[in-house]
């Protein structure tokens, strides 16, 4: 496999794989689901660019690149399979978390030195609480901050993070279409189902649907804890209008999600 303009993987050339428009996509998902096996065949050609996209972040794992494209390739198909065209989300949003699942269980099941689940979720809590303590203390916590707030031994977070391969940042961009990023936070979780990836991104989807102004309040609220005197102090309004304007954003994360 070569990392160039020239990408050949299981002895096709990707750099000749035709990219489709999300318009393109939508119809031949429809066609598809009406038992059109040439449109079938086209998405999944179509989008073999967002496989390899995705599969060239595991690549270092030890595993022949042309297996990890395949496994790839598998999650692909499912996600076609499975994508509800009612949803107002791209094919691509929803194809990534799924392909992404199905290298992820390929590299578990195949992995000489198995770690357990339990050791994986310890790894991932510490990672979580390190990004969200990075936050707060503008600067990177010490292992005994991490273990303090998690109510854990320092060796067990040690143990944890080192068990794991690749231990990294929650907010590295796994994949970007046209500015809609996907990041590893989003799939840390073995027991996430094709359900709660979905109501995930609703919820972000409707999110950026919301004003600057309206953002910047569900932050204060909800990610600081802070009152809703607090937050007009802080931006300038009356604790009337943060509260008319929290539930009118909240009003229409709910009315996203129900559409």
């Amino acid at each position: 496999m070569q990392y160039n303009s020239k990408v050949v993987i299981c002895g096709v050339d990707t750099s000749k794989l035709k990219v489709l428009k999300e318009t393109q996509k939508v119809e031949l998902l429809k066609k598809a689901r009406t038992g059109d096996k040439k449109a079938r065949e086209e998405l999944i050609n179509g989008n073999l660019k967002l496989v390899l996209s995705v599969v060239q972040r595991f690549t270092n794992r030890g595993e022949a690149p042309d297996d990890l494209f395949q496994v790839g390739c598998i999650g692909l198909i499912k996600a076609i399979d499975n994508f509800d065209l009612t949803l107002n989300v791209r094919f691509s949003t929803y194809a990534v978390p799924m392909i992404i699942g199905e290298v992820r269980r390929y590299l578990r099941d195949n992995n000489a030195v198995r770690v357990s689940r339990s050791m994986r979720d310890t790894a991932y809590k510490a990672i979580q609480m390190k990004e969200k303590l990075t936050n707060e203390l503008d600067r990177e916590p010490t292992v005994e901050e991490i273990a303090k707030e998690l109510n854990m031994k320092k060796e067990s977070i040690v143990i944890a993070l080192e068990s794991i391969v690749e231990p990294v940042s929650l907010y590295e961009p796994v994949y970007s279409d046209g500015g809609d990023a996907i990041y590893v936070m989003d799939q840390i979780s073995d027991s996430n189902t094709a359900d709660s990836w979905m109501d995930e991104i609703l919820l972000k989807d409707s999110i950026k649907n919301l004003s600057d102004r309206e953002k910047n309040i569900l932050n204060l609220r909800f990610m600081l804890g802070k009152t809703q005197t607090e937050v007009a102090k802080e931006i300038g309004i009356s604790q009337a209008q943060v509260s008319r304007l929290e539930k009118g954003a909240i009003k229409k994360i709910k009315g996203n999600g129900a559409s």
